[in-house]
Protein backbone atom coordinates (compact mmCIF):
# COMPACT_ATOMS: atom_id res chain seq x y z
CA UNK A 1 0.00 0.00 0.00
CA UNK A 2 1.20 3.49 -0.93
CA UNK A 3 0.43 5.78 2.17
CA UNK A 4 -0.37 9.63 1.04
CA UNK A 5 2.88 12.05 1.88
CA UNK A 6 2.55 13.38 5.59
CA UNK A 7 0.49 10.50 7.06
CA UNK A 8 1.65 8.63 9.64
CA UNK A 9 2.02 4.81 9.34
CA UNK A 10 1.05 3.18 13.03
CA UNK A 11 2.81 -0.28 13.35
CA UNK A 12 0.21 -2.68 14.10
CA UNK A 13 1.00 -5.37 15.84
CA UNK A 14 1.45 -8.48 13.33
CA UNK A 15 0.38 -12.09 14.25
CA UNK A 16 -0.68 -13.19 10.63
CA UNK A 17 0.98 -16.95 11.11
CA UNK A 18 -1.66 -17.89 13.79
CA UNK A 19 -5.05 -15.62 13.15
CA UNK A 20 -4.38 -15.69 9.53
CA UNK A 21 -4.91 -11.29 9.59
CA UNK A 22 -2.70 -8.96 8.22
CA UNK A 23 -3.27 -5.09 9.01
CA UNK A 24 -2.05 -2.06 7.25
CA UNK A 25 -2.83 1.35 9.14
CA UNK A 26 -1.97 5.39 8.43
CA UNK A 27 -3.23 8.48 10.24
CA UNK A 28 -3.49 12.25 9.67
CA UNK A 29 -2.55 14.61 12.09
CA UNK A 30 -3.61 18.14 12.02
CA UNK A 31 -1.40 21.14 12.97
CA UNK A 32 -1.64 20.40 16.69
CA UNK A 33 -1.13 16.44 16.26
CA UNK A 34 -4.45 15.48 16.72
CA UNK A 35 -5.37 12.76 14.34
CA UNK A 36 -8.26 14.00 11.75
CA UNK A 37 -8.15 10.91 9.78
CA UNK A 38 -7.61 7.06 9.57
CA UNK A 39 -6.94 4.83 6.85
CA UNK A 40 -6.97 1.39 7.53
CA UNK A 41 -5.99 -1.92 4.98
CA UNK A 42 -7.11 -5.36 6.46
CA UNK A 43 -6.26 -8.60 5.30
CA UNK A 44 -7.90 -12.22 6.32
CA UNK A 45 -6.86 -15.65 4.99
CA UNK A 46 -10.09 -17.60 3.78
CA UNK A 47 -10.49 -21.02 4.44
CA UNK A 48 -10.01 -23.29 0.95
CA UNK A 49 -13.56 -23.36 -0.64
CA UNK A 50 -15.43 -21.07 2.03
CA UNK A 51 -17.98 -19.23 0.41
CA UNK A 52 -17.62 -15.38 1.75
CA UNK A 53 -21.02 -13.57 2.12
CA UNK A 54 -19.33 -10.14 1.60
CA UNK A 55 -22.98 -8.43 2.01
CA UNK A 56 -23.42 -9.83 5.19
CA UNK A 57 -20.02 -9.13 6.32
CA UNK A 58 -20.65 -5.46 5.58
CA UNK A 59 -23.63 -4.98 6.95
CA UNK A 60 -22.67 -7.00 10.67
CA UNK A 61 -18.99 -4.42 10.13
CA UNK A 62 -21.90 -1.28 9.65
CA UNK A 63 -23.88 -2.04 12.15
CA UNK A 64 -20.92 -2.43 14.51
CA UNK A 65 -19.69 0.73 13.34
CA UNK A 66 -23.49 2.65 14.52
CA UNK A 67 -24.01 0.64 17.72
CA UNK A 68 -20.45 1.99 18.85
CA UNK A 69 -21.01 5.64 17.28
CA UNK A 70 -24.84 5.22 19.20
CA UNK A 71 -23.06 4.05 22.54
CA UNK A 72 -20.63 7.14 22.63
CA UNK A 73 -23.99 9.50 21.78
CA UNK A 74 -23.60 9.90 18.13
CA UNK A 75 -26.28 9.33 15.64
CA UNK A 76 -25.19 7.76 12.06
CA UNK A 77 -26.88 7.47 8.91
CA UNK A 78 -25.08 5.05 6.39
CA UNK A 79 -26.02 4.57 2.76
CA UNK A 80 -27.18 1.66 1.10
CA UNK A 81 -24.11 -1.19 0.14
CA UNK A 82 -23.17 -0.04 -3.34
CA UNK A 83 -21.04 -2.12 -5.64
CA UNK A 84 -17.49 -0.79 -6.37
CA UNK A 85 -14.08 -1.73 -6.94
CA UNK A 86 -11.01 -2.19 -4.61
CA UNK A 87 -7.86 -2.61 -6.73
CA UNK A 88 -8.86 -5.42 -9.33
CA UNK A 89 -11.70 -6.79 -7.16
CA UNK A 90 -15.10 -6.19 -7.12
CA UNK A 91 -16.14 -4.81 -4.12
CA UNK A 92 -19.28 -3.69 -2.41
CA UNK A 93 -19.14 -0.35 -0.30
CA UNK A 94 -20.91 1.61 2.65
CA UNK A 95 -20.25 5.44 3.89
CA UNK A 96 -21.81 6.48 7.30
CA UNK A 97 -22.35 9.89 8.19
CA UNK A 98 -22.17 10.08 12.28
CA UNK A 99 -23.79 13.37 13.80
CA UNK A 100 -24.34 15.22 16.72
CA UNK A 101 -27.08 17.51 17.79
CA UNK A 102 -28.11 17.64 14.25
CA UNK A 103 -24.19 18.10 13.87
CA UNK A 104 -22.33 16.41 11.06
CA UNK A 105 -18.76 15.46 12.90
CA UNK A 106 -17.68 12.06 11.16
CA UNK A 107 -17.91 10.18 7.95
CA UNK A 108 -16.41 6.28 7.74
CA UNK A 109 -16.81 4.17 4.73
CA UNK A 110 -16.31 0.63 4.81
CA UNK A 111 -15.08 -1.51 1.87
CA UNK A 112 -15.43 -5.04 1.45
CA UNK A 113 -13.37 -6.98 -1.85
CA UNK A 114 -12.71 -11.12 -2.03
CA UNK A 115 -10.38 -12.97 -3.84
CA UNK A 116 -9.81 -16.03 -4.19
CA UNK A 117 -8.51 -17.07 -0.58
CA UNK A 118 -7.97 -13.36 0.73
CA UNK A 119 -10.96 -11.21 2.13
CA UNK A 120 -9.90 -7.42 2.35
CA UNK A 121 -11.53 -4.81 3.95
CA UNK A 122 -10.15 -1.22 3.43
CA UNK A 123 -11.68 1.84 5.63
CA UNK A 124 -11.06 4.95 6.11
CA UNK A 125 -13.13 7.53 8.52
CA UNK A 126 -12.16 11.01 9.67
CA UNK A 127 -13.50 14.48 10.95
CA UNK A 128 -15.96 16.12 8.22
CA UNK A 129 -13.78 18.57 7.10
CA UNK A 130 -10.84 16.44 7.26
CA UNK A 131 -12.86 13.68 5.08
CA UNK A 132 -13.47 15.75 2.83
CA UNK A 133 -10.52 17.02 2.17
CA UNK A 134 -8.50 14.03 2.01
CA UNK A 135 -10.67 12.24 -0.43
CA UNK A 136 -7.83 13.32 -3.72
CA UNK A 137 -5.53 11.51 -1.26
CA UNK A 138 -7.49 8.85 -0.57
CA UNK A 139 -8.71 7.77 -4.01
CA UNK A 140 -5.00 7.75 -4.97
CA UNK A 141 -4.52 5.10 -1.91
CA UNK A 142 -6.73 3.75 -2.58
CA UNK A 143 -6.13 3.16 -6.09
CA UNK A 144 -1.91 2.51 -5.66
CA UNK A 145 -3.52 -0.79 -3.70
CA UNK A 146 -1.85 -4.09 -5.61
CA UNK A 147 -4.52 -6.93 -3.65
Amino acid sequence: MTWPNGWEVEAVPQDAAASGVSRQRAVKNDQGGTPVMVMELTMTQVESGHQVNLQGVLLEMRKSVQKDFFQGGYQSVCNKIHPATLSRLSALETTCTITQNGRHVLSQTLVAAVDADKAYVFSYAGQAEAYKASQEEIEVARNSLKL
